[in-house]
């Protein structure tokens, strides 16, 4: 495994571990719905708009798998970057802060799925399998960690003591085998890592021990290079006409128009004032590196043309870069005053020089209730 693929197998682990399927149950009724339709507007938008320029772009894949990626890509929210917004604006523990984490939660865990399924679909090799027989299979892999795997590490892993050095192991030995059981389901290995950090015990004190260990290696050592081999497979001078540039702000458009105003509608019927509303608009709409670890997914499965990649990655840092002057517009720093919910946690101890993808601690969802004007 080289050191760019290790860098991501341990931060997709250590997103795995704030992503908890426990939060969408915990939240408002009006909170799964804007999670639901921030991830539904942005894939049939996203999908439809890969349908209309699946003639004009160069790509080894289908028209249906083409659309299924691009709306997959679209629909992403990057819980970590959110997570380090938020905290940098005291947010964390407001309604707003908290309805925009548990959307988050939800986007991530579904685009992985996705992402998995198209990555079963996709012709990088020839398989004699059966596809039927590889979605099975994959089925029960998922569901097998979540039902059986899952209770069993709560058992097994000490949540409330300190972790030690074999348990620490131990743990270490359960992600590689989840990122090998993956690539062996010709399914890319980031989603092993995530999919073993979402089954892994809840607990503050585990959380905290995973991440001292984790953290700077992955942050600081190697995810550096994951960008720096994005970097070198993005080609700006592709892009070297109005029609390319034309579709590249029409992506952006697409991306920012369906899960911003839809995730902002959906929260103002519900009876969230409009400047929260569209805070949490803004908010969901950010993807920062979560959606670069998917676009290269579809770049090495032919799936994106190097011209289209590099629009993709264009989207992705636009709607990064534009959250938080977005939110701090929406929402300045008079009108937070009062707004949160409960005394503040305590603040994540990182010494981050990345913060473009630092993983925050998470708060509990329970109070995130809608309330009318």
């Amino acid at each position: 495994m080289s050191s760019v693929n290790l860098g991501l197998v341990l931060f997709m682990f250590l997103v795995g571990l704030e992503v908890r399927s426990g939060e969408a149950r915990q939240s408002a009724r009006a909170v799964i719905l804007t999670s639901l339709a921030s991830i539904v507007a942005p894939f049939l938008c996203g999908g439809t708009l890969a349908w209309t320029l699946y003639p004009q772009v160069e790509t080894g894949a289908s028209r249906w798998l083409f659309m299924l990626f691009v709306g997959s890509a679209v629909s992403v929210t990057a819980f970590p970057v959110l997570w380090r917004i938020l905290a940098d604006r005291k947010l964390t523990n407001t309604r707003v802060g908290i309805i925009a984490i548990s959307c988050a939660a939800v986007d991530d865990f579904t685009a992985w799925i996705l992402l998995a399924i198209i990555a079963v679909l996709a012709p990088l090799e020839s398989h004699n399998t059966p596809l039927t027989l590889r979605f099975t299979v994959l089925a029960f892999y998922i569901l097998a960690m979540l039902f059986v795997i899952r209770p069993v590490l709560r058992r097994l892993i000490p949540t409330r003591r300190p972790l030690g050095q074999g348990w620490f192991g131990v743990a270490m030995i359960f992600l590689l085998v989840s990122v090998y059981a993956t690539k062996a389901l010709s399914v890319h290995a980031p989603f092993g890592a995530f999919l073993a950090g979402v089954v892994m015990p809840e607990g503050d004190r585990l959380e905290t021990e995973f991440r001292s260990h984790l953290e700077f290696v992955s942050l600081a050592m190697l995810l550096p290079l994951f960008f720096a081999y994005t970097g070198l497979r993005t080609s700006f001078g592709l892009l070297n006409n109005s029609e390319t540039w034309l579709v590249c702000g029409l992506i952006l458009l697409v991306a920012v128009t369906s899960k911003l105003l839809v995730s902002a509608a959906c929260l103002r019927v519900s009876g969230m004032p409009w400047r929260e509303s569209l805070s949490v608009g803004a908010l969901v709409n950010t993807r920062g590196l979560v959606e670069l670890v998917i676009l290269n997914a579809g770049l090495d499965l032919h799936i994106l043309s190097p011209s289209l990649f590099s629009m993709m990655v264009i989207m992705a840092l636009a709607t990064t870069l534009m959250t938080g002057p977005l939110l701090d517009h929406i929402l300045p720093s008079s009108r937070r005053v009062g707004m949160r919910t409960r005394p503040a946690a305590a603040s994540p101890s990182v010494n981050d020089p990345i913060s473009l993808y630092h993983a925050g601690r998470r708060s509990p969802i329970a109070a995130a209730q809608p309330r009318a004007d």
